[in-house]
């Protein structure tokens, strides 16, 4: 069974990353057609939706690093299967990066140098944001990210819209945060492009895991604590 389920997170992270960044990559700036900022938001948030939708059951459908911690963090997810749920995720995030370099340089006049949806501070930021910036945004963005997956979740939102808040919520990030750090909110989507583009994209790698790690947690945590049953109500209830 768990092997389904690490299948699973490899070709949902693979998905999410494909597409999220395929559409940066092959469509954002297309002549006439290009689909912009908004529509590489989409593309990010409705790989989630569909994804959810497809293998939510069978491993909760994670995508990333951030948010196994987060959940874990939150009292969701057993600590024992980080792990392997993280190294899963970051096959299927380099399998797609891959991929998706074959299917790109096939164009006349790739340039792999110039980004191929790599995440940056600095001179990288698409808006040239410096590192700070970069990392307070990926903390937030992230922290609100596992929030909202927490009351999405839970067993008392109602049922079987969580997909459609966990998308529509990273498609908020990211048309707040595109300018800022080309988004990432997720260790493996980053890692994915980042060795294709290697240099400046994988010596900057660092922040593009530990900011989404810290608000990752940070979002579970508080969620954990802000809808947590006081003790004496629920041991009162266990007498009734």
């Amino acid at each position: 069974m768990n092997t389904k389920k690490y299948a699973a997170e490899a070709i949902g992270t693979f998905w999410l990353t494909f597409a999220g960044c395929g559409s940066a990559v092959i469509a954002a700036g297309f002549p006439q057609v290009g689909i912009g900022l908004v529509g590489v938001s989409l593309a990010f948030g409705l790989s989630v939706v569909t994804m959810a939708y497809a293998i939510g059951h069978i491993s909760g459908c994670h995508l990333n690093p951030a948010v196994t911690i987060g959940l874990a963090a939150g009292g969701r997810f057993p600590t024992g299967q980080i792990l392997p749920y993280v190294i899963a995720q970051v096959i299927g995030a380099i399998i797609a990066a891959a991929l998706l370099y074959v299917i790109a340089s096939g164009a006349p006049g790739f340039d792999v140098s110039k980004g191929f949806a790599a995440n940056g501070f600095d001179a990288h930021s698409p808006g040239k944001y410096g590192m700070v910036a970069c990392f307070i945004t990926e903390v937030v963005m992230t922290m609100m990210f596992l929030f909202i997956i927490m009351g999405a979740t839970h067993g008392k939102a109602p049922a079987g819209f969580a997909p459609l808040a966990i998308g529509l919520a990273l498609v908020m990030i990211h048309l707040v945060s595109i300018p800022v750090t080309n988004t990432s909110v997720n260790p493996a989507r980053s890692t994915g492009p980042a060795l294709f583009v290697g240099g400046w994209a994988l010596a900057q790698l660092w922040l593009f895991w530990v900011a989404p790690l810290i608000g990752g947690a940070l979002g579970g945590v508080i969620y954990r604590w802000l809808s947590e049953e006081p003790a004496g109500v629920v041991e009162g209830l266990k007498r009734a």
